[in-house]
This record gives C-alpha cells, sequence and structure tokens, in this order.
C-alpha cells in the first residue's frame, strides 16, 4: 500500500467563537492510502489544545505510517494495533484510521455502514451558533431556526440571555449547551435551574477537564440536566471514570484516533449507561463522513463542521429532515473535489 498525505485549509462562513478562541479559518490533515489501484481517504483535525498542529501530523504521518501498513487492506486492526503503540497524534491517527475503513469499504464495494450492519437514519445533528453579541446571537439563531437541534457556545456574563434568545427564535428545537470548560462549579448549579426552564436538554463541558472534584461534585447533587463531557473523554481508558462523574461522553474521532476506537467508546459507553454524543471539530465533508457511518448508534449527533465552512475538499453527504447522511456510496460515501493524489 501507498500512503500520501496533505493538510487543507478550511475557511468559515463566519468567525467560530468558543470560550477559549475565536478563528475564521482551520486546517485538517488528509490521508490518501492506495491499494490495486483504489485509494481510500481519511481526515483528522488536529487540534492546538491537545498540542497537536495538521503541519507537524502531516511530517509524522509521512515519516512514521507507510512501513506500518503492510500489503493487506483488510488487516485493518493489526495495522491501528502497529499504529497505536506510538504515542500522541490522534488527530493523524484518525486520518489513517479514515482511509483504511474508506478504502476496505471500496474494495467491497459496499458503504461502511452497511459493513457495519447499520442503516443510515441517525438522529438529527445540531447546528452551532457561537459566542457572539447578543444582536450577533439573534441574527444566528434566526438563520438557524430550522434546524431540529441548536447548540449554543457559552461562556461569558452574557450565556443565559443568549440561551433566552436561541430558545425563543426556535422554540421547538432540542436546545444544547456548551460551555468549553469555561463554568465553575457555582456557576453551574446556578445556572442550571434556568436552563431547566427553557427545556435544554443537556450541558456540555461546564468544567475543567482537570476539575475531577468539581464534576463529582456536581454528579452527587443529581442535577436535573444531564452532564455531557468532551475535554475530558478522549479514549476508551477515559469512560469508565467519566461514567462515575457524569451523565454522557462526547466521542469524536480525532480525539479517539478514529473510528475503530469510536466503536469500542460507545459499546463500552452503553455498557455503563452513558448518554452517547457524536461530536466533531471544524471538518470538511471527509471528517464528517467517517463520524456519519456510525452516527445511529448513538443518542447525540453533532456533526455540523462541514455545514460551517465556506469551502469543502469533498462531496457526497447528504441532508435530509435535520440528520446529516452518510453517502450511499463504497467506504466512506464521499468523492475529492480536487484529483488527488
Amino acid at each position: 500500500m501507498r500512503l500520501h498525505a496533505r493538510t487543507y485549509t478550511l475557511e468559515y462562513l463566519e468567525p467560530f467563537v468558543i470560550s477559549r478562541s475565536a478563528d475564521t479559518s482551520s486546517q485538517v490533515v488528509q490521508v490518501a492510502i492506495e491499494h490495486d489501484g483504489v485509494v481510500g481517504y481519511g481526515e483528522g483535525a488536529p487540534d492546538e489544545h491537545y498540542d497537536e498542529a495538521p503541519d507537524a501530523a502531516r511530517d509524522w504521518i509521512l515519516e512514521h505510517v507507510e512501513p506500518l501498513l503492510g500489503d493487506d487492506p483488510f488487516a485493518t486492526g493489526a495495522i491501528l494495533g502497529r499504529l497505536s503503540q506510538l504515542p500522541g497524534q490522534m488527530g493523524a491517527k484518525c486520518a489513517v484510521d479514515g482511509a483504511l475503513h474508506d478504502l476496505i469499504g471500496k474494495l467491497c464495494g459496499q458503504p461502511l455502514w452497511r459493513l457495519l450492519g447499520l442503516d443510515r437514519t441517525p438522529p438529527p445533528t445540531s447546528y452551532t451558533i457561537s459566542i457572539d453579541t447578543l444582536e450577533g446571537t439573534a441574527d444566528r439563531a434566526a438563520r438557524a431556526a430550522s434546524y431540529k437541534a441548536l447548540k449554543i457556545k457559552v461562556g461569558g456574563p452574557g450565556d443565559l440571555e443568549r440561551v433566552r434568545i436561541v430558545r425563543d427564535a426556535a422554540p421547538n428545537a432540542l436546545v444544547r449547551v456548551d460551555a468549553n470548560e469555561a463554568w465553575t462549579v457555582e456557576s453551574t448549579r446556578e445556572l442550571v435551574p434556568e436552563l431547566v426552564s427553557l427545556a435544554v436538554e443537556l450541558v456540555e463541558q461546564p468544567l475543567p477537564a482537570a476539575d475531577r472534584d468539581g464534576y463529582a461534585e456536581l454528579h452527587a447533587d443529581r442535577l436535573p440536566i444531564p452532564i455531557v463531557v468532551d475535554e475530558s473523554c478522549h479514549t476508551l481508558p477515559d469512560v469508565a471514570p467519566a461514567a462515575r462523574v457524569a451523565d454522557g461522553v462526547n466521542i469524536k474521532l480525532t480525539k479517539s484516533g478514529g473510528i475503530r476506537e469510536a466503536l469500542r467508546m460507545i459499546h463500552a459507553a452503553r455498557a455503563l449507561d452513558l448518554r452517547v454524543m457524536l461530536g466533531c471539530m471544524n471538518e470538511s465533508s471527509l471528517g464528517i463522513a467517517g463520524a456519519a457511518q456510525i452516527s445511529p448508534l448513538v443518542d447525540v449527533v453533532d456533526l455540523d463542521g462541514h455545514l460551517l465552512n465556506r469551502n469543502d475538499s469533498h462531496t457526497g453527504l447528504g441532508f435530509a429532515d435535520g440528520r446529516v447522511l452518510p453517502g450511499d456510496g463504497p467506504g466512506l460515501g464521499v468523492d475529492p473535489v480536487d484529483a488527488w493524489p
């Protein structure tokens, strides 16, 4: 098997603002793996919050991965097992994982979701309302009111009023709140009764990932809104500890290292009676396509990364009735816009 890697720049439709950053673009790393004239594509989104960077991920892939591939594309477990022995670089590993799954689907002539025994009926995806002024929030919410679920990024003094604005703009939508580690135990306790009155479905990562005692306090409070952890849960070993302090986990392929590990996490979370959310970073349709393959397995879908971009590297994802649908083509079901590699 031959391997290629590149970075790809995604331009956002409008600034993407969360509690710790504000961006107008991002870069992803993409991988192409060739075998007998068939090419599989995959993508990861290295995040500086986890000490990863796109250029470094691309260089790491080109230096380390090809010797680990071997000559049997169906030996995915063995290949990814060898890759897992190398530390870090989860975004890079995610890209390789996606390319291998795309490749075996194409070699079989079947979409990955069919090979996994799944269907194409996931829960509706949330659409993100990033941090803005009250006026800006009202405008964003009005334009997104047709979505069945909205996720509001919070992390400042106007949080509650912004949630009210979104609820007024979309009275029938599912509403989720994501603090990206910006709240405290006290502010969470103070805000939850108001969020209940606004029919908020869940609160994502209210406290810093390192504040396990704080999460334990909130869990002991038996809050009337589920707490779902994201930055606190990356790979399978994080699921059981999360079950002791939270009500759900947000699984992202680029954190876990790809589809294979995400499936293990989903089944473990189910066994521990956790709510399962499937999230994304700011990714192209290629990155979202990997997650879309397994989205029917989860309770909450947050796969809007490609919907927030001005440009895209791949096409083929579907969207109907508020749901991101995997393509019905083989593998991940998406095709590159340009001729690559």
